[in-house]
């Protein structure tokens, strides 16, 4: 069934002067692609991938271009103009999105970025967006695991460290004595489920916890010792930050890792740095 605001591959239904028609459906009939967005050599009865909108006479347009985001999903975006409707958002495409008065959660200006979810409003079926974030996170129970691998969207920085939504369903925190490097706000990150506490809320890290991950952190850190001719001035007195920018992880997934090989007899560690054995 076609989804109005994502990626459709549909089938070219006919040619004509000023683009071509798609098959959308017994719901929605024939879509149009205008000329611009055509891919060269395309023909009747071949399938394309397209995104599917409305233009700014609520007729359903398809297109090539990507915008920023698609139904269902958060992103920052710019004002590029106000008026007595509401806000408008530069999302990539030629027709600019709207944010209706009512889904502000505060007056938006032009110039001003903010983050919005994307949505379909069902009975007009056309697309908005809305800053009222909230409504639309953790409204389902959380299906993790401790250790899963999940996207991040960096949405705030608070007191305790930074708030970012997990594939686009629910909110985690990223405490702050757990950043080793700087987060930029309105981007994405690979992270890892931490803890789900009893409220619900989950924790989330940027490196995955555990032992498990020793062994393929150990590789890395004796690639870097072999490449440094065998003696790396770092050990487990050195700062979290070092040891960061070194190997790109935490200090103590550091520690566990050179705890292993010293464990092995493959390294030394002392107040210099940790060298291999020869």
């Amino acid at each position: 069934m076609l989804q109005i605001g994502n990626y459709n591959t549909l089938r070219v239904v006919k040619e004509v002067d000023f683009g071509i028609y798609l098959d959308g459906g017994e719901e929605f009939g024939e879509i149009l692609m205008p000329k611009r967005y055509v891919p060269e050599g395309t023909e009747v009865d071949s399938e394309i991938e397209v995104f599917i909108y409305n233009d700014s006479e609520d007729r359903l347009i398809a297109t090539t271009e990507h915008p920023y985001a698609e139904v269902g999903e958060f992103k920052f975006l710019r004002v590029k103009a106000v008026n007595q409707t509401g806000a408008f958002l530069d999302w990539g495409l030629m027709k600019d999105l709207l944010v209706p008065y009512r889904e502000q959660r505060s007056k938006m200006i032009e110039g001003g970025t903010y983050l919005v979810y994307i949505y379909l409003d069902v009975e007009s079926n056309r697309i908005a967006a809305s800053a009222k974030v909230n409504k639309y996170l953790d409204n389902v129970m959380p299906a993790y695991d401790e250790g899963d691998e999940v996207s991040l969207l960096i949405a705030e920085k608070t007191d305790l460290g930074y708030k970012a939504i997990i594939r686009n369903t629910h909110w985690g925190m990223i405490y702050e004595n757990e950043v080793f490097t700087p987060l930029e706000i309105g981007s994405y990150v690979k992270g890892y489920i931490k803890k789900i506490r009893e409220d619900d809320k989950i924790d989330v890290s940027l490196q995955k916890e555990g032992y498990e991950q020793v062994d393929s952190i150990s590789q890395g850190i004796l690639e870097k010792l072999t490449e440094a001719g065998g003696f790396l001035a770092v050990s487990d007195k050195s700062a979290a930050e070092m040891v960061y920018h070194m190997f790109g992880i935490s200090k103590k997934n550091f520690k566990k890792a050179i705890g292993a090989l010293y464990k092995k007899k493959i390294i030394t560690i002392d107040k210099e740095g940790i060298r291999l054995v020869k």
